[in-house]
């Protein structure tokens, strides 16, 4: 895997998130790149998402009294400095050697939350670790259910133990997304980059049993139809049945992240799911999905208020985050950003993009005459923002 030098510093051309985006390919070789910046199909629902805050337009009230304003807020009981997370991004260790060691202690630093990818390439303990150093910032753990009931089971005591304040389930990927990108250079991981915390247990004891597991699961595979994708991989596919079961296994707060449609909204906080990210998984599973600040009000409108709505999928500019939180959100969550910024210029990179965000976001809260996050509403964006528009 080729990696070009890290950055000593910020460049002065880097004024805006996007302006990473460029330095991010010239550090990342083919294999890597078409990872992090591929989406599924031909792309568009990656488009579309950011398509979605280009069409809406602020309309700001002048004169107002904003002194003394800011973006803080709370999510779960803690205080966070602004309305900004850094999403589950896998295998970070293909954009810089430390990878999610750098975002997490960066993101303990500055206060900001981090979601850990069950598929991260150092362990969730060694994560916690990194963020206690940093301040021990908030942190949460997402899940991609696993076929092993026990393996779930671990993982969920595992983050427990190590301090993660939320489960965050997973719900749209239950199989890779056609991605065509990926396909055309071969993607595979690097040696010594895996999915380290789905390794199996080191106690020799539990080796037989796993080995019994494995065995059990390849002779249900023969006997199952010759359909890769209804007869094999959506047998592990998270059901309703799965979050009723979660939200019995675990102390934590459980956010559902992959929600698209109001009625499985309304039902995943019914069953008891704390939380909701609308998310269509940057574009990456299947693609001419609706973009999710699209489908976001809808959402808004049927859950009223019951649980915190977060937004994952083409943030780039403060003023983003803004029209986010009109539309419903009560935070945002960013991938592809700060991995841009992780693989051009390391931890001080994933500072930068969050001071950015944060910086951008006051700026276009006090420009449009708002000094707190909760006087956000549809009134500061012009004509109708929920009206459906096709990209």
């Amino acid at each position: 895997m080729f990696m070009a030098p890290p950055l000593d510093g910020i460049p002065r051309d880097i004024a805006a998130v996007a302006d990473y985006a460029a330095y991010a390919r010239r550090r990342l070789d083919d294999n890597a790149w078409a990872y992090l910046d591929g989406a599924a199909g031909d792309e568009l629902t990656r488009a579309w998402n950011r398509a979605a805050f280009d069409r809406r337009v602020l309309l700001p009230r002048v004169m107002a009294d904003v002194v003394g304003g800011h973006c803080r807020t709370t999510l779960f009981g803690r205080e966070y400095p602004c309305p900004i997370l850094l999403a589950p991004v896998a295998w970070q260790k293909l954009f810089h050697p430390d990878g999610e060691l750098a975002a997490a202690y960066t993101a303990a630093v500055l206060g900001v939350g981090m979601v850990l990818s069950t598929l991260a390439s150092s362990s969730l303990e060694e994560v916690a670790a990194a963020a206690q150093q940093g301040g021990n910032g908030p942190r949460w753990f997402q899940l991609y259910l696993q076929p092993e009931r026990a393996l779930n089971e671990d993982l969920i005591r595992r983050a427990e133990a190590a301090g993660y304040e939320a489960i965050v389930f997973t719900v749209d990927a239950p199989l890779n997304g056609i991605r065509n990108r990926e396909q055309r250079v071969g993607f595979q991981l690097p040696p010594g980059i895996e999915a380290v915390n789905l390794r199996r247990p080191q106690d020799p004891k539990d080796h037989q049993g796993f080995a019994l597991r494995e065995r059990s699961l390849a002779e249900k595979r023969k006997r199952r139809g010759p359909s890769n994708v209804f007869d094999d991989l959506m047998h592990c596919a998270p059901t309703w049945k799965d979050l009723d079961w979660l939200l019995a296994a675990t102390r934590l707060p459980v956010i559902v992240k992959g929600i698209l449609h109001p009625d499985d909204a309304l039902r995943a906080v019914d069953m008891g799911a704390a939380g909701i990210v609308v998310s269509n998984h940057g574009g990456r599973t299947l693609d001419t999905l609706p973009a999710s600040l699209d489908v976001l009000p809808a959402i808004a409108d049927r859950l009223l208020g019951r649980v915190p709505i977060l937004l994952d999928g083409g943030i780039q500019r403060g003023s983003d985050i803004f029209k986010a939180i009109a539309l419903g959100a009560s935070a945002v969550l960013i991938g592809r950003p700060y991995i841009h910024a992780l693989a051009a210029a390391g931890p001080l990179g994933v500072a930068h993009v969050i001071r950015l965000l944060h910086d951008e976001l006051e700026a276009t809260m006090a420009l449009c005459g708002v000094a707190r996050l909760e006087q956000i509403s549809t009134a500061y964006l012009y004509d109708n923002p929920t009206r459906r528009t096709e990209p």
